[in-house]
């Protein structure tokens, strides 16, 4: 479906972080690719990044110049986020963040200024802002602008709808988690029964991470006077969830946005970091026979923990391909592994810096995913039916291991403690790759994953929802006053 001209133009700024802007670029190649004008912003900070990982100089890189190319209508340009590229914003958390509660929509409303005064001819088009749930600034900047405002959720419907209903857990008393793993809540619109420590970290232990908390609540303040959400989910696997969110807004379930086709049938860079080739080291494996292992771009570990990861790998003798970040435990020390680890696994594992997640997967040889549970990694892992053993650890990822393990099936628990064992490890590894668990699992994914597929298929549940998205933007449009 194309929309009719002139042209709407959508201001897209996608949440600084992987998980975030590998989503985003892909859903703005959709748009462009329906007749859609893009700007898309980026802060500096992720442009490097890019680049870097790319081997460009940063002065001159353009990341959507091949998909112009191709005739899409996709500009890009970069923003500050006011702090320099070496400035450690992990290290600086709480300062980072203030400065982006408090100078960053400054820059922002400059951006949108500036592209709205730049495509006035021939005539002035409507105007959307597209941006990340979790930004505390998108009501207040598409109101000023008279913009349509698009709140893109890059998680699932059940987290949104936790988030959402805050002040609800809260009143009954969930949150602060009071220590009692075996509490149920159950008054949720659209959520059955889950246990208190299926809740996001930052809901468990505000005080852990006060700042994570603070942004969950701003974010959602805004994401109140939204006109439009997307939701990177399928309604077939959270429909009672999405059903009850649509009672309150419009909201579209329109995932796995991950594997939108490329219109452009070229490679655009989303990666921040540089990717190891595995290609050749996973077809020398067997069917099946490779676990995949890694926790994604934000989670930390320490020593301990990866020395009881590398041993139960030893026990277990499958093997395997470990992404371990040269910032995993923090600090500049890079030497994680237990001593002569890497002399005693030899040809059984393979362990690189980072690499191409969905290359790794779809590899016949990949038969398991340890993982974080971040939710492009759950995603990713379902498309290609990779059954998963689940390590979650911050923000999101307990919510998103319950959906994986208890209600679709399709995963294991590393462990309930709070220490990992190399016992466990080699346990867990055996009842997801072999014997009896292991085949359920995987003829489970594959009806868990058919639903994923389908969804995005002509006839799909998420490609009628972006087709009624587009028409109820369009109708949206009508309504506004210029």
């Amino acid at each position: 479906m194309q929309m009719a001209h002139p042209k709407p133009h959508a201001v897209v700024i996608p949440y600084p972080y992987q998980g975030h802007v590998t989503p985003m670029i892909n859903l703005s190649i959709r748009l462009a690719s329906r007749g859609f004008t893009i700007t898309f912003v980026q802060t500096e900070l992720i442009h490097h990044f890019i680049c870097k990982a790319q081997n460009l100089p940063a002065a001159n890189f353009d990341l959507f110049a091949e998909a112009r190319k191709s005739g899409l209508d996709i500009r890009y340009t970069t923003i500050s986020d006011g702090f320099p590229l070496d400035f450690d914003r992990d290290l600086n958390f709480n300062e980072y963040w203030e400065s982006m509660f408090r100078d960053f929509p400054d820059r922002v409303d400059k951006i949108v200024t500036t592209t709205m005064e730049a495509d006035v001819l021939p005539k002035t088009p409507p105007f959307l802002l597209v941006a990340d749930t979790f930004y505390t600034w998108p009501a207040t900047i598409a109101k000023k602008h008279n913009m349509v405002n698009v709140s893109v959720w890059t998680e699932p419907a059940i987290v949104f709808s936790l988030n959402y209903n805050l002040e609800l857990l809260r009143q009954n008393g969930h949150v602060p988690y009071n220590g009692n793993a075996d509490n149920h809540i159950n008054y949720i619109p659209g959520i059955q029964s889950f246990s208190t420590r299926d809740l996001m970290t930052y809901l468990q232990d505000p005080e852990a991470i006060p700042m994570l908390i603070k942004i969950a609540e701003k974010g959602f303040e805004q994401v109140r006077k939204a006109d439009f959400i997307l939701c990177n989910t399928v309604e077939e696997l959270e429909l009672e969830t999405l059903s009850s969110l649509n009672q309150k807004h419009p909201t579209y379930a329109v995932g796995p946005i991950n594997f939108y086709t490329d219109f452009t049938k070229t490679s655009i860079a989303r990666s921040l970091w540089s990717e190891s080739d595995c290609t050749q080291w996973l077809n020398s494996k067997p069917s099946g026979s490779v676990l995949y292992v890694s926790f994604g771009s934000i989670a930390h570990s320490n020593k301990e923990e990866i020395g009881e990861l590398a041993h139960g790998l030893l026990i277990s003798e499958v093997y395997f391909v470990w992404v371990l970040r040269p910032d995993i435990i923090g600090g500049k020390e890079s030497d994680v592994l237990p001593e002569d680890f890497k002399d005693v696994v030899k040809d059984k594992g393979l362990i690189v810096p980072w690499c191409n997640q969905n290359i790794v997967l779809s590899s016949p040889a990949t038969g398991g995913f340890l993982t974080h549970c971040g939710w492009n990694s759950i995603l990713e892992s379902t498309w290609f039916g990779v059954p998963m053993i689940c390590y979650p650890s911050l923000v999101d990822q307990p919510t998103n291991r319950k959906l994986v393990v208890d209600d679709w099936k399709i995963g294991v628990d590393l462990c309930k403690g709070e220490q990992v064992r190399r016992e466990e490890v080699a346990s867990q590894v055996n009842i997801l790759m072999r014997g009896e668990s292991s085949v359920q699992m995987k003829q489970q994914i594959k009806k868990v994953s058919k639903k994923l597929h389908d969804s995005l298929g002509a006839e799909g549940s998420s490609h009628r929802n972006f087709d009624r998205f587009e028409v109820d933007l369009k109708a949206k449009f009508c309504t506004r006053s210029p």
